[in-house]
């Protein structure tokens, strides 16, 4: 954990007049929730900000309040590097480092801009002056609550940016299921709830909104594309390209996908590998204390949390399946 002082922060605020807030490449729950509560929370304070996108996210995410006024980096160039231009103050939400921005990362950097990390994520790179990070926090959005409690403004906490946080908080602990959360956890979503989440409402929102395209993509996933290797523990399922195409794949149709062959009785580790823009993207979940942080970086150009990560690889998808079980299949391998 790496916190700096309240005090550093309410004088950053105070003297900051254009603050950008940039989250990370396909951004998540948590990456827009923790974004756009600290959005709505500078509005309050009457201290101007802009939340920045490195590309599209899902749909399901677009009822956020704020969301309408979030720049798009693919389709918003010229605004990103002119909001950035005049930044004083940039505010890197759930990333640990502009790698995981893309090519948005090398406008970011090059900023003369304060940078603040608010983070959870292991390993973070060194190129913030200010942070606020702690890998046993359930979310960025549990973060940015702390912040916000830390700075005095829990009477500022309002139904939107309650309903903001209560999505992150949702979305990374797969609905509170995950070893990261706590009992601070619920406290938080306990005070949430008071400040005007609906715990239930937002579930819809996020869940209860499958096209019926995605649906029959999950049923494909599971029917014809997971692979269980039972003596590992473990399951695998891959997706094509042309896979994709064949149900018209939107933005955020994989979501949680990676998820489901933990249902199996025994498998503790799961992996999605989907063939998207010329690579291969992947999702490593686990259980117990398989490190998949420490695969996802070692052998797939990775990382994120013990029990969940993300990886690539320019392999083809057989041959990136292939490396994959070498490694799961040498005999000192454990789950």
């Amino acid at each position: 954990m790496q916190r700096d002082s309240f005090a550093k922060f309410k004088a950053l605020i105070k003297k900051s007049e254009n603050s950008v807030i940039v989250t990370h490449w396909s951004p998540d729950g948590d990456a827009m929730g923790s974004s756009l509560a600290l959005y709505n929370y500078f509005l309050k304070i009457k201290k101007k900000a802009t939340v920045i996108v490195p590309n599209d996210y899902p749909e399901f995410l677009f009822w956020l309040p704020g969301n309408n006024k979030v720049l798009n980096f693919q389709r918003e160039a010229d605004k990103v590097k002119k909001a950035i231009e005049k930044a004083d103050v940039i505010y890197t939400l759930d990333f640990n480092s502009f790698k995981r921005l893309e090519k948005l990362g090398e406008i970011v950097n090059e900023s003369k801009a304060t940078k603040v990390l608010i983070d959870h994520h292991q390993q973070p790179d060194k190129f913030a002056q200010l942070w606020f990070y702690d890998v046993k926090a359930c979310s960025t959005c549990e973060l940015i609550y702390d912040l916000i409690v830390g700075l005095g403004g829990k009477k500022l906490i309002d139904k939107k940016i309650a309903s903001c946080l209560y999505t992150g908080l949702m979305t990374d602990t797969g609905s509170f299921r995950f070893p990261s959360v706590t009992a601070n956890t619920h406290k938080i979503i306990g005070d949430l709830m008071d400040k005007g989440a609906i715990p239930n409402e937002i579930h819809s929102a996020v869940y209860d909104t499958y096209s019926y395209h995605r649906m029959k993509l999950l049923g494909y996933s599971l029917t014809e594309k997971m692979h269980v290797l039972a003596e590992k523990n473990a399951a695998y399922i891959t997706l094509t390209s042309d896979e994709l195409k064949k149900f018209n794949y939107q933005k955020g149709d994989t979501e949680g996908l990676v998820n489901y062959p933990f249902s199996i009785k025994g498998i503790k580790f799961c992996v999605l590998f989907v063939e998207q823009d010329g690579i291969i993207k992947l999702s490593f979940r686990s259980k117990g204390k398989f490190d998949v942080n420490t695969f996802a970086r070692t052998n797939f150009s990775g990382g994120g949390h013990i029990n969940a990560a993300g990886g690539k690889s320019n392999l083809s998808l057989r041959e990136t399946v292939n490396k994959f079980l070498g490694l799961v299949n040498q005999s000192d391998f454990k789950v």
